[in-house]
């Protein structure tokens, strides 16, 4: 799973997804992109199950970009752990999308193979999406 090789902090607040992605809202790489419509935090396993479901629609021809990385450590406390004694260790990590950040782009295939494995990509993750073509986004069409 993706993770950070190193962090300056261990443990960071949990934070707030206000607003629309200024950055990573266009597609750049490749011609078609999955972009999200909502707010949402997207865990190392939801990103690597969307590329695995990507690259086996698409029997690995073309080419996948992933355009998020989870930099973010969730913690958990223990289970049956009465309250107070400090915050958890770091359970897991998230990427923070916000509505119009561009996740997964894919190139070197056919229209609707991409878009057939974008929209299974899509399934995997838990925030709604919507699959956009590289002149949607240079235009702003939102």
């Amino acid at each position: 799973m993706l993770m950070p090789k190193r962090v300056k902090r261990r443990k960071v607040q949990r934070g707030r997804m206000k607003g629309k992605a200024t950055r990573g809202n266009v597609v750049t790489y490749g011609e078609y992109g999955l972009q999200a419509q909502e707010p949402s935090w997207i865990t190392s396993n939801q990103i690597e199950a969307a590329r695995v479901a990507m690259t086996r629609y698409t029997k690995r021809g073309g080419q996948v970009w992933i355009k998020i990385f989870p930099d973010k450590p969730v913690t958990k406390k223990p289970a049956e752990t009465r309250m107070g004694s400090g915050k958890g260790a770091p359970e897991y990590w998230v990427a923070v999308v916000k509505p119009g950040r561009v996740m997964f782009e894919i190139a070197g295939v056919p229209e609707d193979v991409a878009k057939e494995a974008l929209r299974l990509a899509s399934h995997k993750l838990p925030c709604k999406t919507k699959v956009v073509t590289k002149a949607e986004t240079e235009t702003g069409g939102e």
